[in-house]
């Protein structure tokens, strides 16, 4: 398989973020210098998808600690965890964010309160704490969408075997929005390397449009056959027998097994429970979140309303009020099966 296109190139000073608001028409990067730039990438959609809002987030940490070592500031604790609380607020729902963050934290609060905290080099030694431990979420997400990705295809071929298979998709949640070749688009990805797809079906996702701009860009790109679908006709594929199962990412997993995950995935995943199609969710560790029982305890994102009314600048509605929830909670008796890098569960 070759390599996919990466969402971000990652140096010593700087991150450059694929500027995903202008695909698939230009290939363009922001570079970020610190938190506050990322978590303005993160906030204004420059980077999306819950993993590479993690990955991002963590580079972030690392990258305002470098700011303030430039500028002879002391590395402390609060510092950092003023910086997680910056990038923390930018997308509230994804998990992953918080979680990324958090371990930077934890990284620089265990060096200060170590012997080494008090030698010389301290400070260089805790940015290169601080870079290593960005670069290991980083990279342990590509080995994370591998092995979540190979667990979700041998379920699939075990327990619905076809010689090839139809599936729909929502949002993007491949090496876009990723470390690796992604959660649900992994699937795809290993699913084509055996010669298993027939043809994704990829919904537009309204209102960014990330299916119609990225998955199919991706698909595209990686000769994986590919059609478009407009998010309302989901339900009519399926009643033509079209789709095979459903394949989703995750931004953060209660407890319970109940899943925050791009607006629409609960809609399909009634649809599929009603034409009695397999709906899987596939998402690492990081999206679990232990401290919450239940998706209604999941604070759902709602962002600008232009975003409805607007399409890339285009006014394409009156003046009205329009609804913008960035995600919705899909509940776990609608869900077949979610897959991880370490377990499925039904």
């Amino acid at each position: 398989m070759k390599s996919p296109l990466s969402f971000i190139k990652a140096s010593r000073d700087k991150i450059q973020l694929v500027n995903q608001k202008l695909l698939p028409h230009k290939l363009d990067y922001v570079t970020c210098h610190n938190a506050t730039d990322v978590a303005k990438a993160i906030k204004d959609m420059v980077v999306r998808g819950a993993p590479a809002i993690g990955i991002s987030a963590a580079y972030g940490m690392y990258l305002s600690a470098w700011e303030a070592s430039k500028k002879n500031k002391k590395i402390t604790v609060e510092l950092l965890k003023k910086q997680k609380d910056l990038l923390d607020a930018s997308r509230p729902t994804a998990v992953n964010l918080s979680w990324a963050t958090g371990e930077m934290v934890a990284v620089a609060a265990a060096f200060l309160s170590s012997d080494a905290a008090r030698t010389k080099d301290a400070p260089l030694k805790l940015l290169l704490k601080l870079y290593d431990k960005a670069l290991e979420i980083h990279n342990d997400d590509a080995e994370r969408c591998r092995a979540m990705a190979a667990n979700a295809m041998k379920y699939l071929v075990t327990k619905y075997p076809k010689e090839k298979y139809n599936i729909l998709t929502h949002c993007n949640t491949g090496s876009l929005a990723t470390g690796g070749i992604g959660t649900a688009l992994g699937v795809i990805r290993l699913l084509n390397e055996k010669g298993k797809i027939e043809m994704v079906y990829a919904d537009e996702t309204r209102p960014y449009m990330q299916g119609s701009r990225l998955t199919a860009f991706e698909l595209l790109k990686d000769k994986i056959p590919v059609t478009l679908t407009v998010d309302s006709q989901a339900g009519y594929l399926m009643q033509k027998k079209l789709i095979d199962a459903v394949f989703v990412g995750a931004d953060r997993i209660a407890r319970n097994g109940d899943v925050a995950n791009k607006i629409g995935t609960y809609s399909l995943s009634v649809l599929a429970k009603a034409h009695r199609i397999p709906f899987f969710v596939v998402a690492p560790q990081s999206t679990f979140d232990e401290t919450i029982e239940t998706g209604n305890q999941i604070v759902v994102e709602e962002r600008n309303p232009t975003e409805v009314l607007e399409i890339a600048g285009r006014v394409i509605a009156p003046k009205v009020k329009a609804l913008n929830y960035s995600f919705d909670i899909t509940p776990q008796a609608n869900i077949t099966a979610i897959f991880s890098e370490k377990e499925t569960l039904e």
